[in-house]
């Protein structure tokens, strides 16, 4: 939504400042000039990525216009499971534990956490670790390494997008150049008309450089810094499950683990300790009304 809002506030004040200093507004029409930048544009971007990342930006340009960051109910389902399963490692058997690893699409502790089994990068990340905490051969550091490695692993797969993105934006000015040029080109072809008709071929040539810029700065750079704020907080979930369990491992009982996971998250959308508490009494649903 702010992306819109964003866009709209843009336009309205170009084209208005346009118009109030004396500019027609029928000059900027010029859908060739626009055909060219955008058709190389995105014919450069096809040519740059491979197709699975080309799939993935317009997911991600999705994310960022629906603004598809980890809200506090997805917070809470982390730290809601990961707190289940580091009870049962404590009180339960392997075998019982390895049920719910194995299979979580059917696990009751996994299907009380929703919007974690959704996830499923993320319910793959937790179980593969939880796994090697079974294990017991792994020490804490092994594991910390094994997951740093994961996890920026993770993050340079996630934000392919954004550098995709910015590489297409970085580019805009140059093509408009193009376009300015090609205009100017028919300018000349034009030289004998007369000097309203060259007027108006110059100003459409001129037109190309405006798009160009424009769409770099003002249309592809903000949508691909917001593609990176939006993966960029949704790999925070990695990290509270890193914390977590290292925590775990070196010692700590379930309840003070789940506060170096919970440190972890920005402090202005960090869900307080009742709201963690709860939850932990009543999984999947105590911090719901606060989540809404």
């Amino acid at each position: 939504m702010n992306i819109i809002i964003g866009f709209v506030i843009t336009i309205g004040c170009v084209l208005g400042g346009f118009m109030a200093m004396g500019g027609h507004i029928e000059v900027l029409n010029q859908p060739f000039e626009l055909l060219i930048i955008g058709g190389a544009a995105i014919g450069g971007f096809i040519m740059t990525n491979p197709v699975k990342t080309i799939k993935d930006t317009v997911a991600a340009m999705g994310e960022a216009f629906k603004g598809k960051v980890p809200k506090e109910r997805e917070y809470l389902d982390t730290l809601s499971i990961l707190y289940s399963l580091m009870r049962d490692l404590r009180t339960k058997s392997r075998n019982e534990i390895e049920s719910h690893i194995d299979n979580p699409e059917e696990s009751d502790l996994f299907q009380s956490a929703p919007t974690i089994l959704k996830n499923k990068e993320l319910t793959s990340f937790i179980c593969d670790y939880v796994r090697l905490i079974i294990i017991g051969n792994a020490r804490p550091h092994e594991i910390e390494a094994l997951m740093d490695e994961e996890i920026q692993t993770i993050a340079q797969d996630r934000l392919k997008a954004y550098h995709a993105m910015s590489t297409m934006s970085d580019a805009c000015p140059a093509i408009g150049i193009i376009a300015a040029v090609l205009g100017v080109i028919k300018a000349m072809g034009a030289i004998n008309e007369s000097p309203a008709v060259l007027g108006g071929l110059i100003g459409a040539a001129l037109v190309g450089t405006m798009l160009g810029i424009f769409l770099s700065y003002c249309v592809f750079s903000p949508i691909a810094t917001n593609i990176k704020i939006v993966r960029t907080k949704q790999n925070r979930l990695y990290t509270i499950v890193k914390q977590t369990l290292l925590a775990y491992m070196n010692g700590s009982v379930p309840q003070v683990a789940l506060e170096h996971g919970r440190k972890t998250i920005s402090s202005y959308e960090r869900p307080s300790i009742d709201a963690v508490e709860q939850e932990m009494m009543n999984p999947g649903g105590g911090g719901e009304a606060k989540a809404a």
